[in-house]
């Protein structure tokens, strides 16, 4: 992105926002969902979904090697300089107008790219954990891992819209 002050060029890198997550989506009502969102995301920000494959044999693992099986997978993929955030029922809460203003404040402290995680069922491996920059809540509620998905990125498009003052956001 460049911008123009008093004849100086800057140049600035756009963050880039990456949505992973642990397995396909299993319903499709939730696709169709996820694909409207990320189109109309897209239109704002370079934005990547990723899935991160469902470990092998995975149901006849118990719920602990499962957790450390799936944050291998997840911190093999990470870079060192990924900002990683866990969708935790435990993380913070922000109401949709404070979430913009931390996606924006993520944006001026010069993140090349901001990765938002699902984690499987069971939630994270202790690493993953450790890894992570912080943990976003949506809601005290506790919802499948598989409904997260649509409701991060209606959060994200939203912080967009009123990031840039668009009518989407009521209040």
């Amino acid at each position: 992105m460049e911008h123009s002050n008093s004849g100086i060029r800057l140049f600035l890198c756009q963050m880039k926002i990456e949505l992973w997550q642990i397995g396909k989506t299993a319903f499709r009502f939730l696709e169709e969902g996820m694909a409207e969102y990320e189109k109309r995301l897209k239109r704002y920000i370079p934005f990547e979904l990723t899935t991160i494959p469902d470990v092998k044999k995975g149901g006849k693992l118990p719920m602990e090697q499962l957790i450390e099986k799936e944050g291998e997978a997840i911190l093999s993929r990470l870079d060192t300089t990924d900002h990683l955030l866990l969708l935790d029922e435990r993380g913070r809460q922000y109401r949709s107008v404070e979430f913009a203003h931390f996606i924006e404040k993520l944006q001026h402290q010069s993140h090349r790219k901001v990765i938002f995680l699902i984690g499987g069922a069971y939630g994270f491996s202790e690493a993953v954990k450790t890894r992570a920059n912080g943990k976003i809540s949506l809601s005290k509620m506790t919802f499948s891992h598989q409904m997260v998905r649509l409701f991060i990125l209606e959060q994200l498009y939203r912080a967009q819209t009123i990031l840039r003052n668009e009518p989407y956001h009521h209040e």
